[in-house]
C-alpha cells in the first residue's frame, strides 16, 4: 500500500476499493469492493464491503453507510463502529464478480434503519 499523504481530504475512488475493513475491536472483517455515488449531487452514499468467501468466489457484500466509516492510518484501513459478530448478522447480497452493485435490497436498509 502506498504512503498515505495526510495534507488533504481527497482520496480516489480506486485507492479507496480493495482498502481493508476493521471492526471496532480492530479485527480485519474485509475490504471495500465500490463506492456508491450520487448521479445528482456526487456524494458517496454507501461504500460496499466484500467479506467471507475464498478468493472472491462466494462473497458476502454489504452495503454500509459512508459516514459509519472512518479512516485509521495506523491500520491502514477503515474501522467500523460495530463488531465482526453485528457486521455477519446484516442482510447481505451475495457477490457475483460479473455484477456491479447497485440498488440494496431492502431488507439491508431496514436493518441499518435501527441505527441511525
Amino acid at each position: 500500500m502506498e504512503s498515505v499523504v495526510d495534507d488533504h481530504d481527497l482520496v480516489a475512488s480506486s485507492r479507496v476499493e480493495g482498502t481493508p475493513v476493521f471492526d471496532r475491536r480492530a479485527v480485519k472483517i474485509g475490504s471495500i469492493r465500490s463506492l456508491m455515488i450520487s448521479k445528482t449531487t456526487g456524494v458517496v452514499s454507501h461504500a460496499v464491503l466484500s467479506f467471507g468467501g475464498i478468493f472472491g468466489v462466494g462473497a458476502r457484500a454489504c452495503p454500509l453507510a459512508w459516514d459509519q466509516l472512518r479512516f485509521d492510518a495506523g491500520l491502514g484501513g477503515y474501522l467500523l463502529p460495530y463488531t465482526r459478530e453485528e457486521i455477519e448478522a446484516v442482510p447481505y447480497m451475495v457477490v457475483d464478480p460479473k455484477d456491479r452493485p447497485h440498488e440494496a435490497p431492502e431488507p439491508v436498509y431496514r436493518h441499518w434503519d435501527q441505527f441511525l
